[in-house]
């Protein structure tokens, strides 16, 4: 008892000076005891708004991979044919160790010069598919990596973020934060309608797959933080009608302060070149959505909901992106013209043989074509590219294959980003021959055979590949980790690559040795590019 008192009153009895440093020093113990506890190991699991996921980790790589992660509630029922709605939060852990579905779409089967490996796995497809995979090389959240952003292509009527290709742990290997997301695609995922329409808190509709885009990096900004990811280092890149995206999402309002750079693979929209590029109004898309309901026999929205997803795929294919007021508030061309786009750096090139001239055909035949396709622009035409023979012919269709629907795009927009922005163009033309095996073709320099090596992904291919490939796809991926880090693809042992303007018409050239020089066919392009402009 005696002790007891003698201590309290030692207590008491100190000066208030250094009772308040002994209070000081106890509370830092207690703090500083906190603040050396380790931070949650990534490779554990991640919490993010809607709930905790767990992945898987590599020990050979340091890698940790999440598959399956959902970024909105799934478009089913009463969804379908919205604006994608919030994830319904769960409890626990969910497990995100697989691929999702892919959308629904035809069954993916190989053809012309795709083979499995650019090809979405056939099983299983769903209406159920916003779901998006993360590839991270961060330790715990205290980390700040880049992120890259792949949109995949397929016409946007089919693909998937599962393709072999498109894998992410190369990526991450080398520093981003590697992130796959999946689209509606096809009439799910571009139907537009005016019951749709007039339903719409937004008075749009259509472009339901742009808005998934959209969405999914808006979970992006909000949820990569906690897998060691920069959200305000966000690069989008894209190939074929992911390229186009890329140019869409670039154009789109929606995504202001979402994305600071963005490459685009063989696709744009700043001309209308194309029908995935015209971006046709509302009201013809909306007519076309009628149609297509009478052609399955609905005289309304509510009808064509309850019909089954194969129905929908069986009748009249619809698409297109459109100008709906909302996501695009008008053409992608006017908006670069008045500069109201996303000024960011962009990474936008082609292939020399993308493989959509059609079958050539000798030089008399071509001749006679070529009125057919620029009409009374063909005798100008043909004054600047004299065809004196069949080889001279076979050569410029394929040019014409290449820059029509693609190479004409990357043109344009760099010319539009210099005249209205202030972010670098990097351009880019991929030149190296593809290997093929037996049974298969060779198709050159083809439509998406720059992806794996891009991304690093030879791996993911039987193909009989080379050390020149090896080397080329280390030496791409090197660029784009670069400019997904600074928005500039250079750094020190790398050949340089110079930014692209009216006045530098350069381009990098990718193949077995691969150098920055002359914007190819670059007469062609501007040929092009009056023609189109007119």
């Amino acid at each position: 008892m005696n002790k007891l008192f003698r201590t309290k009153q030692t207590i008491n009895l100190l000066p208030m000076k250094n009772l308040r440093v002994i209070l000081f020093l106890g509370i830092a113990l207690v703090f500083g005891a906190c603040s050396t506890q380790p931070p949650k190991q990534i490779k554990d699991s991640v919490t993010i708004a809607d709930g905790t996921v767990s992945g898987s980790f590599d020990e050979s790589t340091g890698i940790t991979t999440f598959k399956g992660i959902p970024f909105a509630a799934p478009p089913v029922g009463d969804l379908r044919w919205k604006a994608p709605q919030p994830v319904e939060p769960w409890e626990g852990v969910k497990e995100c160790t697989e691929f999702s579905a892919s959308p629904m779409q035809a069954t993916p089967m190989p053809f012309s010069m795709w083979t499995q490996e650019f090809i979405a796995p056939k099983e299983p497809l769903s209406e159920d598919c916003l779901y998006l995979n993360v590839w991270t090389p961060a330790k715990d959240a205290t980390e700040k990596h880049p992120v890259l952003v792949y949109i995949y292509g397929g016409g946007f009527s089919s693909g998937g973020s599962a393709v072999p290709i498109y894998d992410g742990m190369e990526m991450a290997k080398k520093g981003l934060v590697f992130i796959t997301i999946n689209y509606r695609v096809g009439t799910l995922g571009f139907l537009a309608h005016p019951e749709l329409t007039a339903e719409s808190p937004n008075n749009a509709s259509g472009n339901y797959g742009l808005l998934d885009q959209v969405e999914a990096l808006k979970w992006v900004n909000k949820n990569i933080a906690a897998f060691g990811g920069d959200p305000n280092n966000i690069t989008i890149a894209g190939q074929s009608a992911g390229a186009f995206s890329v140019n869409y999402l670039v154009a789109s309002p929606l995504t202001k302060g979402l994305i600071h750079r963005a490459i685009a693979e063989s696709g744009g929209a700043v001309l209308s070149t194309n029908a995935l590029a015209r971006g046709g109004s509302l009201k013809s898309a909306e007519e076309a959505g009628v149609k297509f309901a009478e052609s399955l026999g609905a005289s309304s929205v509510e009808e064509l909901r309850a019909k089954s997803a194969d129905e929908i795929l069986g009748g009249p294919g619809l698409r297109n992106p459109i100008v709906d007021g909302y996501f695009l508030p008008k053409p992608v061309s006017e908006i670069f013209a008045n500069g109201e786009q996303n000024d960011i750096p962009v990474i936008i090139g082609w292939n020399e043989d993308e493989g959509f001239g059609g079958t050539p055909v000798p030089a008399g035949q071509f001749k006679e074509r070529i009125k057919q396709l620029f009409g009374d622009k063909a005798d100008e035409f043909l004054e600047k590219f004299p065809i004196k023979t069949d080889e001279e012919a076979f050569a410029i269709q394929n040019d014409l294959g290449a820059l029509q629907t693609f190479g004409i795009q990357s043109y344009k927009w760099m010319l539009l980003q210099n005249e209205k922005a202030t972010s670098k163009v990097f351009m880019y033309r991929f030149e190296r021959d593809v290997p093929y095996a037996d049974g298969m073709s060779d198709f050159g320099a083809f439509h998406t055979g720059e992806v794996p090596y891009a991304y690093n992904n030879l791996k993911m291919s039987p193909r009989p590949w080379t050390g020149a490939d090896y080397k080329l796809a280390d030496l791409m991926s090197d660029y784009w980790v670069n400019f997904a880090i600074s928005g500039d693809p250079n750094a020190e042992g790398l050949p340089e690559w110079e930014a692209a303007t009216p006045d530098n018409l350069k381009a990098m050239r990718f193949n077995s040795t691969s150098a920055c020089g002359d914007l190819p066919s670059i007469e062609l392009l501007k040929f092009l590019d009056t023609f189109y402009s007119n």
